[in-house]
């Protein structure tokens, strides 16, 4: 059976940053997917599960620190090497707590990214180095996804509310499906526009509050709970007050 290499997902909104590791990460015989925000990075790591993450913490929209306390929430347990170039030990601590698993600091020397990236990949069994394992990962099936009352399917494209299936279109989907992935987090209206849209239509644009109001009016129900919030001045969040 062939081999495969270890696999990184490698989020940094520094395009210049990004880049370059990238490629440091691929010639060192890695597979890399680079992204460039905390919401893509969430939705990637959902679809793929990595070996490894490496996340920058200072992100637009979801940030790095979010992004480690969304995957712990769900008990995934996927190593994670922050990149910051905080330096005050509570920083650091803050991420630890979030559920990071090691820090490097920028600026950062290349080689001491792929030391720390195999010391982690050596903690839960893998080689690390780009070094190959034994047998490919068996593809993981989406799942459904599940917060506030909702349930997805996010391969039939399917959505319920308290067993009452929603019909929706592709756009509304698209943006309750974004939502549920980040139940409880605050999404700001440009990391929206950029996922839905790839193009942020600037703070006049009414496009986003139409599709939110279309949204409300297919899940609210009678006496039940509100679950897309409004955050003045930021942007949407879906919880179940």
């Amino acid at each position: 059976m062939g081999s495969v290499p270890q696999t990184v997902l490698l989020a940094e909104d520094d395009r210049a940053i990004r880049h370059a590791l990238e490629r440091a990460l691929t010639l060192e015989g890695y597979r890399v997917t680079a992204v460039a925000d905390g919401v893509e990075a969430l939705a990637q790591a959902h679809r793929t599960p990595p070996d490894v993450l490496v996340l920058d913490v200072m992100m637009p929209g979801i940030d790095g620190l979010q992004v480690c306390r969304v995957l712990r929430a769900e008990g995934d347990r996927t190593p994670i090497l922050m990149l910051t170039a905080l330096v005050e030990t509570q920083d650091r601590i803050a991420g630890l707590d979030a559920g990071a698993d090691d820090y490097v600091l920028k600026p950062f020397d290349v080689e001491e990214v792929f030391a720390r990236l195999r010391a982690l990949l050596r903690r839960t069994g893998g080689a690390g180095g780009g070094a190959p394992v034994e047998a490919p990962r068996p593809p993981v099936p989406e799942r459904y996804l599940e917060a506030a009352g909702l349930k997805m399917d996010p391969q039939a494209r399917r959505v319920w509310r308290d067993g009452r299936e929603l019909e929706l279109t592709r756009t509304e989907f698209e943006l309750l499906e974004l939502l549920v992935r980040n139940s409880g987090i605050v999404l700001d209206h440009s990391t929206i526009y950029d996922r839905i849209w790839g193009y942020d239509f600037g703070p006049g644009s009414k496009n986003l509050a139409v599709y939110v109001g279309y949204l409300r009016r297919k899940l609210d129900e009678p006496g039940a709970p509100q679950l897309i919030h409004t955050v003045r001045g930021v942007g949407y969040v879906l919880r179940e007050d």
